[in-house]
C-alpha cells in the first residue's frame, strides 16, 4: 500500500481529486480537516485539553465545542491559536498513523490518500511515500473560493498570504496535477500518475 500525501493552496480543487481517485483506484482517503473535528470530540484526545485552555463559554448547548466560537478566540489571539496547534495536531498525526497502520494490516486497498492544505508544514512529506501538488491558477482558485463559499477579495488575499508559495509546494512534491477547470484533463493526468505508480 503506498501512502500519498494531497496538498496544494485554497481553491485548488483537490476534493475534485480525490473523487476522481476514488473511482480509479482501491483505496482509502483521510481528511486531516475531517480527523481534526473527530480529535476534539467528547471523550476524544484533545478535548478535555482545549476546554481547559479556552474555557467552556466555547462549548455549544450540547457539550460540543462550538467552530466558531474557538475560530473566534484563536484568531484574535496568535498565542492562543499556537497552544491549541499544540495540542490539536499530535493527536491528528497519531489518528493517521493509527489508521494507515489499520489499513497496512487490512491488506484491501493499493493506496491510502492523505488530504491536507499543511502537509509540508506539518512534515508529513517525511511520513508519506510521495506528496503530490493539486495546481490550479490563482484566478480560477479566486472565482472558486468566490462562487463556492461566498469569499471576499480581502479574505482571500488573506488566505493566499497565509498559505506556501507556489514554489514551495512544487519543491516538496513529486508530482502536480493541474487542475485547472476541465475535470476530464484533471483525470486524465491522475490515470497517468497511477498506471506509472501500479508498473
Amino acid at each position: 500500500m503506498k501512502l500519498i500525501g494531497i496538498t496544494g493552496g485554497v481553491g485548488a480543487g483537490k476534493s475534485q481529486v480525490l473523487s476522481c481517485l476514488a473511482s480509479r483506484c482501491r483505496c482509502r482517503i483521510l481528511l486531516a480537516d475531517e480527523v481534526g473535528n473527530e480529535v476534539k470530540l467528547p471523550g476524544q484526545p484533545c478535548y478535555e485539553r482545549l476546554v481547559e485552555l479556552l474555557g467552556k463559554d466555547v462549548l455549544a448547548e450540547d457539550g460540543t465545542i462550538d467552530r466558531e466560537r474557538m475560530a473566534e478566540k484563536i484568531f484574535a489571539d496568535d498565542c492562543l491559536l499556537s497552544q491549541v496547534n499544540g495540542i490539536i495536531h499530535p493527536a491528528v498525526r497519531v489518528y493517521i498513523l493509527q489508521e494507515v497502520e489499520k489499513e497496512r494490516s487490512l491488506g484491501r486497498v493499493d493506496f491510502f490518500f492523505l488530504e491536507a492544505a499543511l502537509l509540508i508544514e506539518e512534515g508529513y512529506d517525511r511520513i508519506v511515500d510521495e506528496l503530490w501538488y493539486v495546481y490550479a491558477d490563482e484566478e480560477v482558485r479566486r472565482k472558486r473560493l468566490k462562487e463556492s463559499r461566498g469569499y471576499s477579495d480581502a479574505k482571500i488575499d488573506h488566505i493566499f498570504h497565509s498559505q506556501l508559495p507556489e514554489e514551495e509546494f512544487r519543491r516538496h512534491c513529486r508530482r502536480v496535477i493541474e487542475n485547472n477547470g476541465d475535470l476530464q484533463e484533471t483525470c486524465r493526468q491522475i490515470d497517468e500518475v497511477l498506471a506509472k505508480l501500479q508498473e
